[in-house]
């Protein structure tokens, strides 16, 4: 059950997250062009403030694209902060704007494999990718049709339920990640369901297997057991931003039919190709600034030093 509007969110120490999103509220009524151009500036100028955000990213790109020359890694980080600074007004469209608004920016493409995917009230697993644009693109997908998405609740109570109505703009509901019988009784109804496998969740429930040139990375097996518990259909959503500053392009993709759904290994070795298909549309707009590879297997130093 989601936060529901409490008194206690006006409590004087809330004060500053409510002008924060004041603010926010009122620069995404700039018009979109505007948007990108103060996005794009507002990136830039957070750098110098993100060093460590910058070596990650960095290192990243070392470890994934290791014939990457140095002139063209330095420029995929520029763009990469760039597209961090626009992830902030994107949050605010997502969340503010109206239904109206927002489907003049967007494109779809592959619709018909979803409505395929779904015949027969076959319940689809929705495999998402950590773009900058992610919490935009939720909404822009619950626009096409209105599903359900897994989620790590906010540590505060207040942007939880910011958040959370932010999301349900569009969407049916958010589901805790953590919640595997909700999440497998959902898909056996026939609901789509967003989930997200491309992010480092610990040593937990994960296995390791390739992901670019990182030989051993910590992969869920999130995908797999929600895959073997309900039957589900699996393809992949993917949002991009367009480089012309037009908007953004939805990418359906088709329903895998080849998911190795007896080997552990085999699934998330192959889901991790499928997710580095998905970054290549635009590797300058994927979430560089997180620690993939943090987890390693017993024995082995980290990478990020």
């Amino acid at each position: 059950m989601h936060t529901p509007f409490q008194k206690a969110f006006l409590h004087p120490r809330h004060w500053g997250t409510w002008a924060g999103l004041g603010l926010l509220w009122l620069l995404v009524q700039l018009p979109y062009p505007v948007l990108c151009r103060l996005g794009e500036t507002l990136g830039t100028l957070a750098r110098p403030f993100l060093k460590r955000r910058e070596r990650i990213a960095r290192r990243n790109l070392e470890l994934c694209f290791p014939t990457m020359s140095a002139e063209l890694r330095e420029a995929t980080i520029a763009r990469n902060f760039s597209s961090l600074g626009m992830a902030l007004f994107e949050t605010g469209m997502a969340w503010f704007w109206p239904d109206k608004r927002v489907r003049r920016w967007f494109d779809v493409e592959g619709y018909q494999h979803l409505v395929a995917a779904q015949a027969n009230h076959r319940g689809v697993m929705v495999v998402g990718v950590h773009f900058m644009s992610l919490e935009l693109g939720g909404r822009v997908m619950g626009l096409c049709q209105p599903m359900m998405a897994t989620y790590r609740p906010h540590n505060s109570p207040l942007m939880e339920w910011v958040q959370t109505r932010g999301r349900m703009r569009s969407n049916k509901s958010m589901i805790d990640r953590r919640n595997l019988k909700g999440l497998v009784s959902e898909l056996k109804r026939g609901e789509a369901v967003w989930f997200a496998p491309d992010q480092d969740y610990g040593s937990k429930g994960s296995t390791f297997a390739p992901f670019f040139s990182v030989e051993n990375a910590a992969t869920t097996n999130g995908t797999y057991v929600l895959s073997r518990l309900s039957g589900a259909a699996m393809l992949t959503v993917t949002m991009i931003r367009k480089g012309d500053r037009s908007g953004y392009v939805l990418n359906i993709g088709r329903a895998m039919t080849d998911y190795p759904s007896r080997n552990e290994h085999e699934a998330a070795s192959y889901m991790n190709r499928v997710i580095e298909q998905e970054i290549m549309r635009a590797p300058e707009q994927y979430l560089w600034i997180h620690r993939r590879f943090k987890t390693r297997p017993p024995g082995e130093a980290s990478l990020y030093l």
